[in-house]
């Protein structure tokens, strides 16, 4: 039987208790999930790359009593096409986490052009579950650096990194 290999990719700056979620619903129809972190050079992310996988490998292993046990899952940090990465990883599906319908658009538009790119591999999307709907990393980071309190859309590794990072968080 063939593996059910997907990436679930992003920034994850920071990774959010929403990831965390969707991750965990993927992983209950693949084998193999992995998560794609992306060195966007068109954003100006607050962590480091390493410090992003370092972030997500730490919250894999908190969380991972939360995943199906028949599910590998793992992190590794990509640059350039999300389509050419899932092929070199042999995935054959992309999936992808919406909040609401502004996501959708954007979304809508990525698979379009994704499909052009590699027809064979499908986008999957999964909703946001009604507790992290409203949960995004820009969020997140705007609300903590206006001094807001950030922790119950985080985990306590997360919220640590981000005191560090933020000095009056």
């Amino acid at each position: 039987m063939t593996k059910r290999i997907g990436v679930f990719p992003g920034t994850f700056d920071p990774i959010t208790k929403g990831h965390i979620d969707i991750i965990r619903r993927g992983t209950h129809f693949l084998d193999h999930l992995i998560i794609g972190i992306s060195e966007n050079p068109g954003k100006s992310p607050l962590f480091s790359p390493q410090q992003r996988l370092e972030m997500t490998l730490q919250e894999i292993k908190e969380t991972l009593p939360l995943f199906n046990p028949g599910c590998k899952v793992e992190a590794s940090l990509f640059s350039g096409l999300l389509v050419r990465f899932a092929e070199f990883r042999g995935a054959t599906l992309i999936l992808r986490g919406l909040r609401a319908v502004s996501d959708f658009e954007y979304e809508f538009q990525l698979v379009g052009m994704n499909t052009y790119l590699s027809s064979k591999i499908e986008t999957v999307f999964l909703m946001s579950s009604e507790r992290h709907h409203f949960i995004s990393s820009r969020f997140v980071k705007e609300v903590a650096l206006l001094g807001g309190d950030v922790s119950e859309f985080v985990s306590p590794l997360v919220f640590k990194s981000l005191k560090e990072k933020i000095p009056h968080q």
